[in-house]
């Protein structure tokens, strides 16, 4: 392989490592900018989860005006639910579909997030020192070769 090829090589794996550590703070920055919503006009209720799941429970509640809620997109920091169970949630009187398991943060988000960006570096740190290795010496065996 050519120098180039390698450089490339090298290059689109730092791309894809840094976009991958990028979009893991996002993640986290996303989670936080929600809690900060729901704290700024926060209501509280009693909800029933309908579905459980690892990254999205499925939930029902009731507001003090008597309307039924069962927001679209889950509940936030779904975790540890079973399907039945009764839980608090808070959630953002304004829009009612942006709720949360009662005492959960995006705290929560921290370590999923810090593993994926740690484990990206320990997978692309080692590889793209070995092509930058590689680049060297297939440099300097063109420029042998040349003379």
């Amino acid at each position: 392989m050519s120098d180039v090829v390698l450089r490339r090589f090298r290059i689109g794996i730092l791309v894809v490592a840094i976009g991958i550590s990028v979009l893991a703070v996002i993640l986290v920055l996303g989670a936080w900018r929600n809690d900060r919503t729901i704290e700024s006009n926060m209501g509280t209720a009693t909800a029933e989860v309908l579905s459980a799941g690892s990254l999205r429970s499925a939930i029902s509640f009731v507001t003090p005006d008597g309307a039924n809620h069962n927001p679209e997109l889950g509940v936030l920091y779904p975790t540890n639910l079973t399907v039945g169970q009764r839980i608090e949630v808070e959630y953002y009187k304004t829009d009612p579909d942006l709720v949360r398991v009662a005492g959960r943060s995006a705290s929560v988000a921290l370590i999923p997030a810090g593993s994926v960006i740690v484990v990206t570096w320990l997978l692309a740190g080692p590889a793209v020192w070995y092509l930058r290795k590689r680049e060297a010496l297939v440099r300097t065996s063109e420029s042998v070769t040349s003379n």
